[in-house]
């Protein structure tokens, strides 16, 4: 008998996705996953003989996506996990504003709309903390601050927020989580994002090439991102209707030349150079606060960049991961962001 508590992830062969879909059927949720497989479908085969797991190839952009997904054997989804996307700056360069805007604006406003049709409760949507751009004084950015885009795949997503914050009164309750830089490895594990990458880079080269040096980010691990949304998803609609919710870790706050020195505690005999590069405006150098999510969501994450390090290098090092340069690892083109 399936579960009541149904769960659908748009993009759920991603790298957060597979990692999610895997934890909420551990969890006893049904979970169906719409994807259209565009870097395959191998992260889902481990869940292919759970009766609670079902997945359906399709494009989220098409008008009834959502409402063919809906089977009549199963319960209506309780919420719906919007990942699905062109993520990354350097990816939507690459298929140009007009197709970037369709996959990651007019398929949100779809997602949506179909689920309020069909009576779902709740759509929770991954953004970023991208979103804010440059932080000119120094301080870390709240929920509050304002946004600044500085790439396409910010631009997008900016949209994709306003649209939804303006449907909160809807019987759909939107939440949307601004994602730090993710790091670690899932079902479908990501080499084109700056943790996972530097330490591909300095165990296969033994060399790293840094831009952008001292520049700050915000790093999270997938596996602490996954347990996010599942908070999500378990508290309060009337806490976290049309609520705004920076993912991550105040611990998770480094400059590039803190993720390296992590790296070389490792890797010692790496040779690390510097050069100064933009990417397409995209010149992040920010610190975040993530106090918000801990308090109202009681979020404590469990994994550190250090963690994340010995655990992309092990993968590496045993050959669990073996081509790291195949497609089916990146996003757009395999580029140290």
């Amino acid at each position: 008998m399936i579960p009541e508590k149904h769960i659908l992830i748009t993009g759920g062969a991603g790298y957060i996705g597979s990692m999610l879909t895997g934890e909420l059927l551990r969890q006893g949720y049904a979970v169906t996953v719409i994807d259209t497989l565009l870097f395959g479908g191998d992260s889902l085969i481990s869940f292919s003989n759970d009766p609670n797991f079902r997945f359906i190839k399709s494009d989220v952009w098409e008008p009834r996506a959502i409402r063919n997904a809906i089977k009549k054997d199963w319960p209506i989804p309780k919420a719906v996990i919007h990942l699905a996307a062109i993520v990354g700056f350097p990816a939507c360069q690459a298929v140009g504003k007009q197709v970037a805007w369709r996959y990651n604006v007019e398929s949100t406003h779809r997602v949506f709309e179909q689920c309020v049709d069909l009576g779902i409760e709740q759509f929770v949507y991954a953004s970023t903390y991208s979103n804010y751009g440059v932080a000119d004084d120094g301080k870390a950015v709240t929920e509050s601050s304002p946004l600044n885009p500085q790439s396409l795949y910010a631009e997008t997503k900016v949209a994709s927020e306003e649209f939804l914050l303006k449907q909160s009164e809807e019987t759909c309750s939107p939440i949307i989580f601004r994602f730090a830089t993710l790091y670690g490895t899932s079902p479908r594990t990501r080499f084109d994002l700056i943790v996972n990458q530097f330490v591909y880079e300095a165990f296969t080269k033994r060399e790293l090439l840094i831009y952008q040096r001292g520049y700050s980010r915000s790093f999270v691990h997938v596996y602490d991102v996954v347990q996010g949304i599942i908070l999500g998803i378990t508290s309060s609609k009337e806490k976290t209707r049309g609520q705004v919710y920076n993912l991550g870790t105040n611990q998770g706050n480094h400059t590039k030349d803190e993720v390296v020195t992590l790296i070389l505690k490792r890797l010692p005999e790496t040779t690390v150079r510097y050069k100064d590069l933009t990417f397409g405006g995209d010149m992040r150098d920010i610190k975040v606060s993530f106090d918000k999510i801990e308090k109202e969501l009681g979020f404590i994450p469990k994994r550190t960049v250090d963690d994340g390090v010995r655990e992309v290098l092990h993968a590496l090092q045993t050959g669990l991961i073996h081509d790291p340069s195949h497609e089916r690892y990146r996003n757009a083109r395999f580029i140290v962001q």
